[in-house]
């Protein structure tokens, strides 16, 4: 089984680069897509469902924002679209598609993003309430038994070598160290993150670049994107890397292969 996460940074907008050709190209047997920023109404209909896959999305309610869908060949046991919570903003924010199947769970995640909005509202105690939320969430499940994989834009580098600066970033969102010690907490809470278990000292591999400067054509980036697993999934794990080759957006896929024979 092959399961590509990628931040498209608006679907309407990586359709227009080449994202079908892709998709089919892919051999993915499920695609988690984060940031699609359009309602399912505004989106033409091979992307609504691709041929092949059955799809799952969430939107929010604000145009041009947020939104995450997931395609699966295999149609899931159950779907769900909120963490266990009565926060209503964690329920209509468009960040969550959880599928699961008998092997498996599977979360697709936005994780919001921390930085102010354009009329200067602080978020970044929202986003590290999402992180608790979130962690709550998943350790209620794994406390039923259930084998989690979870994906998608986390919207945290989370140690020097996973940030191509990080003395000119130390104050910056997406790498301030209370937002690090909430990668830290999922994985001293028995997550995997999955390509740095199998990568321990790796540098320069990255998933996000900024559009300015040409930062993606000098290599200076971010490692945003992650697939956390459950310990009782690595022995089915095979592979995973960032298809770092793949452009259309400022983020690129990764992926991981895995088997369940």
């Amino acid at each position: 089984m092959k399961i590509i996460s990628w931040n498209v940074n608006g679907i309407r907008a990586v359709a227009k680069k080449g994202f079908s050709d892709w998709l089919r190209k892919s051999g993915a047997d499920i695609i988690c897509l984060q940031e699609t920023k359009a309602f399912f109404s505004q989106v033409e209909n091979d992307l609504k469902c691709p041929e092949g896959y059955n799809s799952y999305w969430h939107n929010g309610k604000v145009p041009g924002y947020a939104g995450v869908v997931t395609y699966s060949k295999q149609k899931p046991i159950n779907i769900n679209t909120s963490f266990d919570t009565e926060l209503e903003v964690f329920k209509n924010d468009g960040r969550v598609v959880e599928i699961e199947f008998s092997s498996f769970i599977l979360l697709n995640i936005y994780f919001p993003n921390g930085s102010p909005r354009s009329d200067g509202t602080e978020m970044l105690s929202h986003k590290l309430k999402f992180y608790e939320v979130f962690l709550n969430y998943i350790n209620k499940l794994r406390s039923n038994g259930k084998k989690i994989i979870i994906l998608g834009d986390y919207n945290i580098a989370h140690t020097e070598i996973d940030i191509a600066r990080p003395k000119e970033n130390e104050n910056s969102i997406g790498f301030l160290p209370i937002e690090r010690a909430w990668i830290t907490k999922i994985i001293d809470n028995g997550y995997i993150d999955v390509f740095r278990h199998f990568n321990p000292n790796i540098r320069d591999v990255y998933s996000w670049w900024s559009y300015r400067t040409k930062a993606r054509e000098r290599n200076i980036g971010w490692r945003l994107d992650y697939i956390f697993i459950t310990p009782d999934l690595l022995n089915n794990t095979k592979s995973i890397g960032y298809q770092t080759e793949i452009t259309g957006s400022d983020h690129c896929p990764v992926f991981i292969e895995l088997n369940f024979d």
